[in-house]
């Protein structure tokens, strides 16, 4: 099976040990990282995973990005309509597209303790998709 990794560069000290742990975890289930995208936050997510799920290669993708709180409501309205658009694009290609996003209300101190979890998670629940789909 062959994943697509769409990696959020906003928060890069998180995000980036992210996608070492996301890269280190597939491997170990065996799964392969055929193609990693990068975007600014998470936001531009959505454009990037569908560009990856047009692939014919690519069985499922992996978004991986933090979005911490700030002083207004902005990290909400970036995590609901991100993580919208991601289940819309799964259910459209009908390809496994996990959420690896943390966050909304969340502390940088809270997103670095949420590094493996976020990352191995995400991972995890499109391996298992990808077998149970098939």
């Amino acid at each position: 099976m062959e994943i697509g990794l769409v990696v959020c560069e906003f928060n890069a000290d998180i995000t980036k040990p992210m996608e070492e742990r996301a890269k280190a975890h597939a491997q170990f289930l065996g799964a392969k990282i055929g193609k990693i995208f990068y975007v600014p936050g998470a936001f531009d997510s959505p454009i990037a995973v569908q560009n990856l799920l047009e692939k014919e290669n690519i069985d499922a993708v992996v978004v991986l990005g933090a979005v911490l709180e700030g002083d207004t409501d902005h990290d909400l309205i970036v995590a609901q309509h991100a993580s919208r658009k991601l289940m819309d694009l799964s259910l459209q290609f009908k390809k496994p597209v996990t959420l690896g996003i943390s966050g909304p209300k969340m502390t940088r101190l809270q997103a670095q303790e949420r590094i493996d979890d976020y990352a191995k998670r995400a991972v995890e629940g499109a391996v298992k998709l990808l077998k149970r789909l098939e």
